[in-house]
């Protein structure tokens, strides 16, 4: 039986050189890597409680759509800046070349709901925090921050002390 780590195409030196980018494409095209994916993620939300889900623009989309719908659990885009339609909160955070904004609607959250966190990579910890900030703006409580893969060089994990932070695939650097 192959690990889902055996689904992900690594492509040496892209974008610049000395970089290891980790390709998930290949993953999301086979039938097996997506069923194993969504399987893996669903066990580490097993026995905990939480009201809905929130994904973060784009892969979190993927991944928390269908975790949502196994749980029968309502499901929250979190979005680059400039594409909700209603009234929004919006954070920006900090990029390695620069800033990015993203934003909720407002009314997506209620104060004291239990809200798991999805997204595909973590990385630099940046947007997770930054979706983590606008999830407690709204009174949210964040009961857990969940990855398909974190790269753990990069120390990602070190910006969301105090969450209960899972990874499903781990490589040690960068």
């Amino acid at each position: 039986m192959r690990e889902l780590k055996d689904y992900v195409t690594d492509i040496p030196d892209f974008p610049e050189p000395g970089i290891i980018f980790r390709d998930i494409t290949t993953m999301l095209q086979n039938p097996e890597g997506l069923k194993l994916s969504i399987h893996e993620l669903m066990h580490c939300l097993e026995g905990l409680e939480f009201d809905v889900i929130a994904g973060a623009e784009s892969r979190g989309f993927l991944f928390g759509m269908p975790l949502a719908y196994n749980k029968s659990k309502g499901f929250i885009p979190i979005r680059k800046k400039g594409k909700l339609p209603r009234e929004t909160v919006e954070k920006e955070y900090a990029l390695e070349y620069g800033t990015a904004t993203i934003e909720m609607h407002k009314d997506s959250i209620f104060p004291g709901q239990r809200v798991v966190l999805v997204d595909d990579l973590l990385a630099t910890g940046g947007t997770a925090k930054a979706a983590i900030d606008l999830i407690e703006q709204l009174g949210g409580v964040v009961v857990k921050v969940l990855f398909v893969i974190e790269l753990a060089g990069l120390k990602g994990r070190d910006k969301l002390q105090g969450y209960d932070v899972d990874s499903v695939i781990v490589y040690e650097g960068k």
